[in-house]
This record gives C-alpha cells, structure tokens and sequence, in this order.
C-alpha cells in the first residue's frame, strides 16, 4: 500500500542487509519511497526503487572527508531533492564484560550505534528540515532493561534513546525524531544463535507475554507509521515493541 506522503520520496536506510534492514527496505519501498539502502557489506543485488551504497560506520565518524563524499553520493542518487527519511537501524552488539571489554570495542560500538546515528542526522538535517522528514533510530529494549555482557550494547542503546528524546528540542518544529526499542526478534541471526538449542529457543518465546518473539515485517512497519504523516503529532518518542516481556523481571532459567 502506497503512503500518500511516500510519492517521489528518498528513505536512506542504514544496516540494510540485517534481518530488520532487509524488512525495512521491502516495506518502504512497497509503500512508494525510493530506498538508498546502506550497510557495511557491499551488495551487488538489484532491486527496483533501491540504490545500494556500501557505507562504514566506523570509518564515516571517524573520517570527516569519507562523510562529505558518501552525502555527495547521496545528493547525486536524489538529483539535489536530498531524503525524506533517516532509518538509523546499523548496530554492532559486543558481548564483553566490563572486567573484559577493550578500548577498542567500546569505542567501536560507540561509533556504530551512537556517534554515526547523530552524525548521520547532523549530515542530513538541511534536507530533513526542507523536506518536513524524519527520522528513526532502531534503539532497543536494553535501553532501559538489559543484562550480563551487554555493558557496551545497552550503554550505546540507552544514549540513543537519549538523543532521541533531546534533538526534537532543537529541531523538532521541521524534523519528526522517534526511536523503536525492540525486544527479541526472529533475525537469521537471532536464530542462528539458538541453533540446536530448540527448547532454550521455546522458553524464550513463552517469556514473552505474547507467547512469541517480533518479526523484523513488525518493526519495519512501525517504522514506515512513525514515517508518515499519520504519526504527524508523534515526536521524541521511543517505543516499546517488545511483545510485553519489558515487565518481566527476569530472563528466562
């Protein structure tokens, strides 16, 4: 179904080739945007209303001239018309410790999940105020709940949600900034960690109060809502898709 502030169009997705990135991807394009879709693995795959750019978080906070080129690839791509939407949906998710975690690893993930959401928005925030877009950041349930090993995963999705809830005081009267806190979702790779472990995989879904884990379909289409106009007074939201287990005290034994 086609979004009657989709028409003509640009959505730049980030994290593109996960699970939750393919999704998004199908679901703005199905509504009528046409999708830059970015991520750190390049893709030669071709798909009509999508142009792929290979794009490396780390190196784009990090190296100022390699930003300035990937907007000018942009601007080309939309021929000056610049995005409508900013899907910040990259992230990195590092199991350490915090006897363990390295330097290295806490500063990449602040790089993935945090400083190139913000920069990515500062980058863009001409063509977003022009064009009255958007932009949402694929925080997480960790923001607010989380547990062992995820110091560094959870401390980037909490600033996120952060960071959220602050830009709209200083650009919210021409740019919508909301954030989706996701629980588990059924990824290639969420499964692919539960392989062979089929009951651990059932304990987790009956954790949930739905008695199932997300779809990557369910968040993309939450993001495509906060996208249009019918979310037109939704503003420094971060919402809870986490199926109900946000009121749970514990994961599951």
């Amino acid at each position: 179904m086609q979004h009657a502030n989709s028409k003509n169009q640009w959505a730049l997705i980030t994290g593109a080739l996960g699970g939750i990135g393919q999704a998004l991807v199908h679901e703005f394009v199905n509504s009528g945007y046409s999708v830059i879709a970015t991520d750190v693995k390049h893709s030669d795959h071709k798909a009509d209303g999508v142009n792929f750019l290979a794009l490396d978080l780390d190196k784009f906070v990090l190296d100022e001239a390699y930003a300035m080129e990937f907007y000018q690839k942009v601007n080309l791509i939309t021929e000056g018309s610049g995005i409508s939407c900013l899907i910040n949906n990259a992230a990195i998710q590092i199991l350490a410790d915090s006897r363990a975690i390295t330097r290295e690893q806490w500063n990449l993930s602040f790089n993935v999940n945090l400083s190139a959401p913000f920069f990515l928005s500062q980058l863009f925030i001409k063509d977003l105020e022009r064009n009255f877009g958007s932009i949402v950041n694929i925080s997480s349930i960790h923001a607010t709940q989380t547990k062992k090993q995820f110091v560094a995963y959870a401390t980037t999705k909490a600033a996120l949600s952060a960071m959220t809830r602050n830009m709209v005081l200083d650009i919210g009267d021409k740019v919508r900034i909301n954030a989706i806190e996701p629980a588990a979702i059924a990824t290639a790779m969420l499964k692919a960690g539960f392989a062979g472990k089929e009951q651990q995989y059932k304990k987790l879904e009956a954790f949930h109060p739905l008695g199932r884990v997300g779809t990557p379909q369910e968040i993309a289409k939450l993001a495509l809502f906060l996208s249009s106009d019918e979310a037109g007074f939704v503003q420094g939201a971060c919402i809870s898709a986490s199926g109900g287990i946000q009121g749970c005290l514990s994961d599951p034994s």
